[in-house]
Parts: structure tokens; sequence; C-alpha cells
């Protein structure tokens, strides 16, 4: 039924007409027959309190009423969404197709190293009008890779291997509780933290720990990077650098930051169905959803930031400058106009790919990790993956690989590995090349980046990717 046939019935407009539109198609479906239908609403419309106890309409009338704790009205017709590679888990397809039911919902894109998350899947790209999804962005907001092109030769990753791992091991700090006794100085601390109430009780804790990394699949690392054609983005001449390459977000700020307005969201729909509640919205017209844009924002500079604390004090230490450097969010929320309407871009897990935008997409501490031009597809827009995706949960990893068998797949890649879990080995991970192989249409490559020397946290840090 039209929402203009529902309202010459009766049925007050706005949410009111969705959920008779939502229930008559229902009632119909389970063979009631549309002249009742409209009997039936009629009837309601006149006198709601006659009907809170009818089997298909109970539900609305109670609504009518202001008796209703609010209804989950989805979109007629899931959001429209597409999907980029083979063989990807049925769950994060699941949560796929659910965050499409959602009435904030505009369009979708799942990227080829998509799989589960909280609510929306990891590489799972979300447009939604009005409204922004907390555990869209994801847990650890403002998730980045960040690369620098150092003036040593390559070479150095051998002839200097010593030094480059004392660096390493005395500049960076990885963990949950990673966190520096003398603070490092970055503009970022200027800023008004007291945007929100979270993020002003979360300044100390976020100086303590600026220059730090987390855990999980975060990681500092040098390497080669390889550059072969003479006309780049880099501006480089075609040749092997040695680089240096990171991953981290916004540490325990960002989680949170994340916890608050995750749960905040959840409270303020407790309407949605179990399996979308992790999918729970904050509207953009609101206190809610202003507090919780301005405080990601917040979170993206001060990630950062962290990335540019960790470049810069291994440059200082090693005495070099940079040649380049490129870097990237991929968990984030952007406001964007797609199709003429603008929208939320939640990207979870994914790069943004506007056309000649660099991104950095990374495989495992044994694989290529590959410097990127967007090419600025619509379809997804504008988006690709973030990384190689894995391929098991860390609880299978744990009770499947052992040391032995990672440390000579390490030696025959020639990677030196200082400290990680056993839940972060390459094996864990989809094959990059395939997964590149899958997003042609979505990104050029400008540059392969070859990981040589590896830190991460320690065995026995719990995740915070």
């Amino acid at each position: 039924m039209k929402p203009r046939e529902l309202e010459n019935l009766g049925i007050p407009g706005g949410e009111c007409v969705k959920l008779a539109k939502q229930l008559a198609r229902e009632a119909q479906l389970l063979g009631v027959k549309k002249k009742q239908v409209r009997a039936t609403l009629q009837a309601l419309a006149a006198s709601p309190a006659d009907h809170v106890d009818d089997r298909f309409f109970g539900i609305l009338a109670r609504h009518i009423i202001g008796e209703g704790e609010g209804v989950f009205i989805e979109r007629e017709e899931p959001a429209p969404w597409q999907q980029w590679g083979k063989d990807l888990e049925a769950e994060a397809i699941k949560q796929m197709q659910n965050a499409c039911r959602l009435p904030v919902a505009v369009s979708g894109a799942l990227m080829p190293d998509a799989h589960v998350g909280y609510g929306l899947p990891i590489g799972g790209v979300l447009a939604t009008e009005g409204a922004v999804i907390p555990y869209a962005v994801g847990v650890d907001i403002a998730c980045r890779m960040k690369l620098t092109v150092l003036d040593l030769p390559a070479a150095a990753i051998e002839g200097e291997k010593d030094r480059l791992m004392r660096v390493l091991e005395d500049e960076t700090r990885f963990g949950i509780g990673a966190s520096f006794r003398i603070p490092h100085d970055h503009e970022v601390m200027d800023q008004d933290w007291g945007v929100t109430e979270v993020t002003r009780r979360s300044k100390d804790k976020a100086r303590k720990q600026l220059g730090s990394s987390g855990s999980g699949n975060h990681f500092v690392e040098f390497g080669t990077l390889t550059i072969e054609e003479a006309e780049n983005e880099l501006s480089l001449a075609p040749g092997v650098y040695l680089a240096l390459l990171s991953h981290s977000g916004s540490r325990g700020a960002g989680a949170s930051v994340a916890s608050h307005y995750s749960k905040l969201a959840m409270d303020l729909h407790p309407e949605l169905p179990k399996e979308l509640r992790h999918l729970a919205w904050l509207e953009m017209d609101r206190s809610e959803g202003q507090e919780y844009w301005a405080a990601m924002q917040l979170m993206g500079e001060y990630a950062a930031a962290n990335h540019a604390v960790i470049h810069r004090s291994i440059q200082k230490a090693l005495g070099v400058k940079v040649l380049a450097d490129i870097e990237n969010h991929h968990n984030f929320a952007w406001r964007e106009i797609h199709d003429g309407k603008e929208v939320y871009v939640h990207r979870k897990g994914a790069t943004p790919a506007g056309a000649g935008v660099l991104g950095i997409i990374p495989g495992s501490m044994s694989t290529p990790a590959y410097v990127v031009s967007g090419k600025g597809e619509p379809n997804s827009l504008k988006s690709a993956s973030h990384g190689a995706g894995r391929l098991m949960s860390r609880k299978k990893a744990k009770e499947t690989f052992a040391w032995s068998a990672v440390k000579k797949e390490l030696r025959k890649k020639g990677v030196t590995l200082l400290s990680a879990g056993i839940d972060e080995v390459p094996f864990v991970y989809k094959d990059i090349e395939e997964v590149m192989g899958a997003q042609t249409d979505l990104v050029d490559v400008v540059a392969r980046f070859d990981p040589r020397i590896v830190k991460m946290a320690p065995a026995g840090e719990p995740p915070e990717d």
C-alpha cells in the first residue's frame, strides 16, 4: 500500500505510515486480503485503543497512542551494495546485508579482504543519510597506515641491521598499556579535548600514549620500497628504497570514545532486533551525533599524530631525512557527496580510493604491502581493501600454528621478527596478491613494500584492532 493511500485511511504521517506499510505488506504475505487490511487499518485509525491486541496491527495501534517502546522500521527494499572478491565469509556477507536493511542506509560495498566484525564487517563500506554508526566506524577509531621513504640506501637493511633493530626497540612501544614515561610533544595535545566529556577524561592517557602502537595487527617495520615507473605519484626515481611503515590507531582514547558512543547508540535504539544491535546509529541532527562526530574527528587527528611521532622519533634516532611520505585512515566516517546526495561514508577496514588518492594496503609480516592510487569507482563508494584480511580467528591460529614453522617461513622471506603473537603469523591472512587482483578496478599499484624488520606487540597482549 502506498503512503498516500494509508494517510487517506487516517493513519498519521511519518513513522506511523512507514510502520503501517511494513505491517500491511507482512499481513498480505500471510494471506490477509488487501480489502480486509484496508478495513482494519481504517478502523484502527479511528479507534487505535480498540486494536492494541490485533494480531497484525497491534504494534501500530500502540505506537499511535504512544504506548509503543519504539519500532524498528527497516527499508522497504535493502539498500544496494556490491561485492569485490570471491569466497568471502558467509557471515560477513550476512552482516553487509543486514546493514543495508537499516532505514538510514543508502548504499554499501564489501571489499575483497572482508571478514566478520561487530555490526558492519571489517572490509565493509556503508553510506548512510543523516546518521553515523559508531560500530561501523570501528572500535579502533582512525586506525591508519603511514609510510616514509628514508634517505638511507636499501642495502642498510642488511648492512645496518643491528642499528635498525635497536632503533625500533628503543623508539616504539606496543600493547594496550603502552605509554612513555616522558610524554612526546605534538600540537594535537593543544587542541580542545573538551569537545566531549569522554575526550576530556581521556586527555592525560592520550598524552602518555602518544607515539605508541596498539596490539593485534598493529606494527612498525623497516622494509624495501620498489618503484618501477619513471612517472609516479611519489615523485621518486625508479629504484629500491629503504622505507618505514606503521599501522596503529587512536589507542586508549579512541577505545573509550568508541565504547561510550556505541553503547549510547544501542541505548537510543532499543527497537533494533538482536542481529542489528551493533548497527545502532546516532542521528546527526541531535547532540549525541554531533558529539560523536567531534570526538571522532579529534581521534583522527590524534591517530595521525601517533604515527607522526613514531616516524619522527625513528627518523631523528637514525639522523636521516625523509624523501617522501603518505598515509591514510581506514576506520573512519567521511561526509561525502555520492549520486548528488550528502551521505556519511563509513569505511570500516577499508581504504579511501577516490581518483588519484594515495593509500597503503598491507599484506602480512612476510608478504608485501602496496602503495596504491585510487580510481574513484562509484560502486565501491570510492573505496578499496585495507589489507589482506584474516583467514581464521585468533583462537584457531593459536591452536593451529607453531613458531618452528613460522620461523622457517620468515627466514625464507628474509624477515627478522622482533616480537609478535602467533595469532599474527602470515598463514592467518589471505593471499595479498589475490586480494589485489580482485580490486584492479578500484586502485592502481604505485609501489611495492617488502617487510624486512618487523615489530608487533608481544605474545599475550589482547588484540585491540
